[in-house]
């Protein structure tokens, strides 16, 4: 098993940056794929990036590709989302995942993860 927590959220104007970790425990840290979502008020979570457990994959929406970078280190156990050129419509609570699968393949079904941090807020002002 795993434990994530997430952390970095804050409030920036439009255009600014932020970079959210996601830090793990556990020794099979790198085995985990790591994904983020966001949940904004009043809509459905949906997947923002995914990266595989190698870390040479990577996926994102399209609504966040091109402005933001998910990359992790397995030395340190810990999974980044480097946002840049936010919009107001970025302002959600961000979610961390984690799981096992077979493949090494980043996944955007977040039904497909277990293991979930307890989100950080993340609000754009224009």
């Amino acid at each position: 098993q795993v434990q994530v927590r997430d952390s970095g959220g804050g409030l920036v104007q439009a255009g600014g940056s932020l970079r959210l970790s996601c830090a793990a425990s556990g020794r099979t840290f790198s085995s985990y794929a790591m994904a983020w979502f966001r949940q904004a008020p009043g809509k459905e979570r949906e997947f923002v990036a995914a990266i595989s457990w190698s870390g040479g994959m990577t996926d994102y929406a399209d609504s966040v590709k091109g402005r933001f970078t998910i990359s992790r280190d397995n030395g340190k156990n810990t999974v980044y989302l480097q946002m840049n050129s936010l919009k107001p419509e970025d302002t959600a609570v961000y979610y961390c995942a984690a799981d096992l699968f077979t493949l090494d393949s980043p996944q955007r079904l977040d039904y497909e993860y277990h293991y979930w941090g307890q989100g950080t807020q993340v609000t754009v002002s224009s």
